[in-house]
């Protein structure tokens, strides 16, 4: 069985677990997942997940707003992150926060403002950020090399050349079950640029299982077949490639022994 399954990028506070997120979540580690980070998209998502990471020896978390929530977040949100932050030392990065352009009626500079305070925010706080972009290539990366951040562009949907830059300001690269679609091609493309010491692996669960699981409720077990479609791309075992990415991981929310 394969194991050092690092998922570092879930959402486990999703209504799609409600029914049996603590079964679920007490299975994942005899399934070889080592390590999971939830992260969040909302003030309420910032707090179920840092208890989620309390109750779980396995779970870190994240803290931020996602860019579709702006209409509901409270002035002094950045109050309220840092108080969910400072009391819990497993809170390990700010995210998901960015830019998406994706569905009609959005409003750009309100975005562009909140991804900006957060990048501040993050950077103040000496912590990692997890970056969601959606059809926001360009402002996006205007923005990311303003702020220089430690960072992730997590479930990444650009191109070869665009990876490139990330790469190159330092950031690490997450990737899904999409690069195990037929129509990858993009995504692909854009793993082949990746060094391996940049790659992690995710699953945004519970969206974007990866084949053979294409529209059902992922979890972080099904890692292992976006594992074995990327260690085929890198030409290497799919065990080491999940050393790998674990390691990355790792070093990526800092995480060490003293934390267990």
């Amino acid at each position: 069985m394969i194991n050092n399954i690092f998922d570092t990028h879930a959402h486990y506070a999703d209504s799609a677990f409600d029914c049996d997120r603590e079964s679920l979540l007490g299975t994942l580690p005899q399934k070889g997942v080592k390590y999971v980070t939830v992260a969040s998209s909302s003030i309420e998502d910032s707090a179920e997940n840092s208890a989620l990471a309390e109750k779980y020896s396995y779970i870190f978390s994240a803290a931020g707003i996602h860019p579709e929530n702006i209409s509901s977040t409270p002035e002094n949100y950045l109050d309220i992150i840092e108080n969910i932050i400072r009391n819990n030392k497993k809170v390990r990065a700010v995210g998901e926060i960015g830019l998406d352009y994706h569905y009609e009626g959005y409003d750009k500079d309100k975005q562009i403002k909140l991804f900006s305070q957060q990048l501040e925010f993050a950077k103040d706080m000496n912590m990692p950020v997890i970056i969601h972009s959606r059809d926001a290539c360009l402002d996006t990366l205007n923005i990311l090399k303003k702020y220089r951040p430690e960072g992730v562009m997590h479930c990444f949907s650009y191109s070869a050349e665009t990876a490139q830059e990330i790469i190159n300001l330092g950031m690490y690269i997450g990737f899904t079950g999409v690069i195990t679609f037929k129509n990858a091609k993009k995504a692909i493309k854009a793993l082949e640029t990746v060094p391996l010491e940049k790659l992690l692996l995710e699953t945004d669960c519970p969206y974007m299982a990866p084949v053979p699981f294409r529209g059902k409720r992922c979890d972080s077990s099904m890692i292992e077949y976006t594992a074995k479609k990327a260690a085929e791309i890198k030409n290497i075992p799919v065990q080491k490639l999940l050393d790998i990415t674990c390691e990355n991981g790792k070093r990526f929310y800092r995480i060490n022994s003293e934390d267990f």
